[in-house]
Order: structure tokens, then C-alpha cells, then sequence
């Protein structure tokens, strides 16, 4: 019988849509899973509008490069790039803009659930924080991609950006900036009813 070596695989968590602070409940996406990754992808919120991106690792996975073969960045590690990076993570944590993803999000989270009482094409409410996501269906649970997409032009002809999700395009997804308020989770919602009626 032929032996079967050990199979040995890496945790990578993509942090790129729900890092720094954006759940509210955790900084990372990863800490509500009780995991510890081996590498973690940081994208475009790090950098709030510069193009910055990150990649942090275990010892071993960097450890893992050391094979001789010399790894070269251009623009890795550069210094105004840096600055920005840590300015804005020194801003999250100084204006608490995580504690505010916790509760205007929940506060966001709650009137939908209680839109959905009413809507009964909302099939589900899910996410925390800044990164929530509503799932239109008719009655008998299929996907509703065309009330979806409606929904997001109503809202961007008001200034206010979502987009679809999903394997069917059915899913809204809200993901405001970090200093969102709950003045602004108010109007929003108020502007996102009124649409509700024209789209059953």
C-alpha cells in the first residue's frame, strides 16, 4: 500500500472588504471565527482611497520565501504609502470609528429586519456592522436579480452606493464609509423604503 504523505494546508483570510474595524464587533474578519490565519490580505481600506495594499503572514510562511530566489516589490514598503497606511489606521482607533460601525450598523440592522415584517420579498437580513446584505426573493424563495439591481439605481440616483452579491445578483449589499452616522443610516432608510412598494 502506497503511503500517503501528511497534506499540509495554509488559512488565508481575505480582509479586504470587512478589515479595520468595519464588522464593528472585531477589527478583523478572521477574530470572529476563533482561527488564526497564516496569511491575511489587507486591501483598499488601509489605504482610505490611495492605492495601498498589505500581507501579513506567519514566521513560517515568510520563513517559507528564504530559498535562495531573491523576492522584489517596486513599490513595496514605500515610505509616503506607509505613512498613509498608519495615519489612517491611527484614525480608526483615535475617532472610534470601529465602536461606530458596532452601533450604527446595528442600528441599520435592526430597521431592516423590521422592513422585512413587512416585505416579506426580503428573504434575509445578514452581516454586521458595515457590511450587511439583504436578500431579495418572490414566494416561493427564487431570486429576484432585477429587483436588486432597481434598488441599487433608485439609491444611486440619491447619492446613497450599493451593490449585488451573490451567485444570483440578488443580494443588496450595504457597506458605507466608517463615519456613517446614524443621521445618515436614517435618511438612508428613509429613501430606501419609499422604493419598497414599487418594486412587489
Amino acid at each position: 500500500m502506497q503511503r500517503l504523505e501528511k497534506l499540509v494546508g495554509l488559512c488565508i483570510s481575505d480582509e479586504v472588504q470587512v478589515g479595520c474595524g468595519r464588522l464593528g464587533a472585531s477589527f478583523w474578519g478572521f477574530q470572529l471565527h476563533n482561527v488564526i490565519p497564516d496569511i491575511i490580505t489587507i486591501g483598499k481600506p488601509i489605504g482610505n482611497g490611495h492605492p495601498l495594499a498589505a500581507v501579513v503572514c506567519t514566521e513560517a510562511v515568510a520563513n517559507s520565501f528564504a530559498n535562495g530566489m531573491e523576492f522584489f516589490n517596486t513599490f513595496g514598503g514605500n515610505p509616503v504609502s506607509c505613512a498613509i497606511g498608519t495615519a489612517v489606521l491611527q484614525t480608526v482607533k483615535k475617532e472610534k470609528l470601529q465602536e461606530n460601525a458596532l452601533e450604527v450598523g446595528a442600528y441599520l440592522k435592526e430597521q431592516l429586519l423590521n422592513l422585512a415584517k413587512d416585505f416579506p420579498i426580503i428573504g434575509d437580513v445578514r452581516g454586521q456592522g458595515f457590511f450587511l446584505g439583504i436578500e431579495l426573493v418572490d414566494a416561493q424563495k427564487k431570486p429576484l436579480p432585477e429587483q436588486t439591481d432597481y434598488l441599487i439605481n433608485r439609491m444611486k440616483d440619491h447619492g446613497i452606493l450599493m451593490s449585488s452579491d451573490g451567485l444570483d445578483h440578488n443580494v443588496l449589499k450595504i457597506k458605507p464609509p466608517l463615519v456613517f452616522s446614524k443621521e445618515n443610516a436614517q435618511r438612508s432608510f428613509f429613501i430606501f423604503k419609499k422604493y419598497w412598494q414599487k418594486i412587489l
